[in-house]
């Protein structure tokens, strides 16, 4: 199984089934605040749902496409958080996460998405690697800033959510720029 041991605090593991009362309980907590943000919200509104988000990581998992991990704070379960696609074609893997609103401000994410961009070059190789953000969400878009990744560019209406259309900015950072 992947752990992977980020600090004292902070670890990610690869999701698995015995996640998915904490993992829905949490989509539950966070809901309206995470609503503004997340597509998928609608889809997930029973335990049920949550299992087969479950048994379709680990599917893309085994096959190379992604990896999702459950963030580990103090061993309690608080968000997810990994890549969602690996494009081993052009080497460049997609970082995506959510956070429990009880869990922000305590730098979690930026240490998460540190480890996950660190994992990508050094284990696996990639050259790059890219995180998108609504361009309104300030918070998800002060990870990859922090971390010195560069905007690229603003995608216009890339995704819809629930009633209208939100643009996303691209941020990403080369092997070469992250080792610097």
């Amino acid at each position: 199984m992947f752990v992977h041991k980020i600090d004292e605090e902070l670890s990610l593991k690869l999701i698995d089934m015995r996640d998915a009362e904490k993992v829905f309980a949490l989509t539950n907590n966070s809901r309206d605040y995470l609503k503004e943000w997340l597509p998928w919200l609608e889809k997930t509104k029973k335990i049920e749902d949550t299992h087969e988000y479950i048994k379709a990581s680990l599917k893309d998992f085994a096959e190379d496409k992604s990896m999702n991990t459950v963030i580990l704070y103090k061993n309690e379960i608080v968000g997810i958080a990994g890549f969602n696609q690996l494009d081993w074609s052009n080497k460049l893997a997609y970082i995506g996460y959510w956070l429990d609103k009880d869990f922000q401000g305590k730098g979690i994410m930026t240490r998460v998405s540190k480890a996950l961009t660190d994992y990508a070059f050094n284990e696996l190789n990639m050259n790059k690697v890219e995180i998108r953000a609504a361009s309104e969400n300030k918070k998800s878009r002060s990870v990859p800033e922090r971390l010195d990744f560069v905007e690229e560019g603003h995608i216009r209406q890339a995704e819809y959510l629930y009633d209208h259309y939100v643009d996303l900015v691209v941020y990403g950072i080369l092997a070469e720029e992250w080792k610097k």
